[in-house]
């Protein structure tokens, strides 16, 4: 499957240009941040996620982007256009039924103009990565490979399947998540970026449900094609949960995670143009505040996202949450690692903790919820 034109004895690589961005997951860990928005256009650093994404393929020479959407895909177009703004050409797909990773890769391959052997970029769109995509892209022309994968190490493999490399960095089996401390034979996984000779993307079954990670890449191998692994340190996190999501966005405020989409510098906190911050409210840990939202006096957020058009009343604590766009938080309730959603009301002297959800327009009334025995 590996054409000779392809080989590392080419003398000159093909730049990417052209990249496929999977956008069409339900977000259905996040919710309630997804019941009214998908997944990659939650605020993420004061701007939709995806749009950080958007920049850095820019930033690495990428031209043209098809957007594979299905949930809620008529949100994308009204915000992006064509994708001029961002120095790109955006084309949107949608799926009439959800075709997982690879079906959703075959199913925008008419979109693309490169040839049979240019190499194109295929990223998830849920990951927050410093990933060096030029990097993968030389990685990828210099070796001969078919696909090239960006794989990452993680502390603990078990909630991953897994990419063993040989020593030069070819990749030998995709494992499922281990069982046993036997099967922990890597502690490199898959981290959701690849570039794809455009050829093989006309080899994934068009029409039907397709795994990129259980069964393209898998049938490739087994097939004989090169596919390569690139691991690097850079940062990487999943924002598939509302956790990760807060400390995503804390991170690209900090300036931890690269972004060229950052609306302002780098720095404990962010607050969009339109926001208001009472002088005496405290704010840090990378805590961003959208627009129209109002923080009153003496609140104190750490490390939260507070979606446009929000309101913190006096006194109130919050800590690595996400606070929902026109949410309301009452005079002294302390929050910490909650998620609000849009519209929702939590009245005065509430305590809410770790893992607590409010759907978007509940009402909690005043002191409702207490953790403690203070009165």
């Amino acid at each position: 499957m590996t054409s000779s034109s392809a080989g590392p004895g080419r003398k000159q690589r093909r730049q990417v240009t052209e990249a496929i961005l999977l956008v069409g997951g339900k977000g259905t860990r996040l919710r309630p941040l997804t019941v009214h928005t998908p997944k990659p256009m939650v605020p993420a650093a004061g701007v939709p996620f995806l749009t950080h994404q958007l920049a850095r393929a820019r930033a690495a020479g990428v031209e043209h982007i098809v957007l594979a959407t299905s949930y809620l895909a008529e949100v994308f177009e009204p915000y992006f256009g064509d994708g001029s703004a961002l120095g790109l050409h955006i084309e949107y797909v949608t799926e009439e039924e959800p075709l997982g990773t690879g079906g959703a890769i075959r199913n925008v391959a008419a979109r693309l103009h490169s040839g049979p052997d240019d190499p194109v970029l295929i990223f998830n769109g849920d990951i927050l990565t410093g990933l060096d995509i030029r990097a993968l892209v030389d990685t990828h022309e210099s070796t001969g490979a078919d696909v090239s994968l960006h794989l990452t190490k993680v502390t603990d493999p078990r909630a991953y399947g897994l990419v063993p490399t040989d020593e030069t960095g070819r990749v030998l089996a995709f494992l499922e998540k281990p069982q046993t401390p036997e099967e922990i034979v890597t502690d490199q996984i898959n981290a959701g970026a690849y570039v794809f000779r455009r050829s093989l993307i006309d080899t994934i079954p068009a029409g039907r449900p397709v795994s990129v990670e259980r069964e393209t890449f898998p049938g490739l191998l087994a097939a004989g094609a090169h596919l390569q692994g690139m691991v690097d340190s850079t940062y990487w996190l999943d924002l598939g949960t509302p956790a990760a999501f807060v400390r995503g966005s804390a991170d690209l405020v900090l300036g931890r995670a690269p972004s060229p989409a950052v609306p302002g510098r780098c720095g404990d906190r962010l607050v969009l143009p339109t926001a208001t911050v009472a002088p005496n409210a405290k704010l840090t840990g990378g805590t961003v505040v959208g627009e129209g939202a109002f923080v009153a006096e003496d609140a104190r957020i750490f490390g939260s996202t507070i979606l446009p058009g929000a309101v913190i009343e006096p006194g109130a604590v919050i800590t690595d949450s996400l606070i929902g766009t026109r949410a309301r938080v009452g005079e002294r309730s302390v929050l910490t690692g909650t998620v609000i959603g849009d519209g929702a009301v939590i009245g005065a002297d509430n305590e809410l903790r770790e893992g607590v959800r409010v759907w978007c327009d509940a009402r909690i009334p005043s002191g409702a919820v207490r953790f403690s025995s203070d009165q």
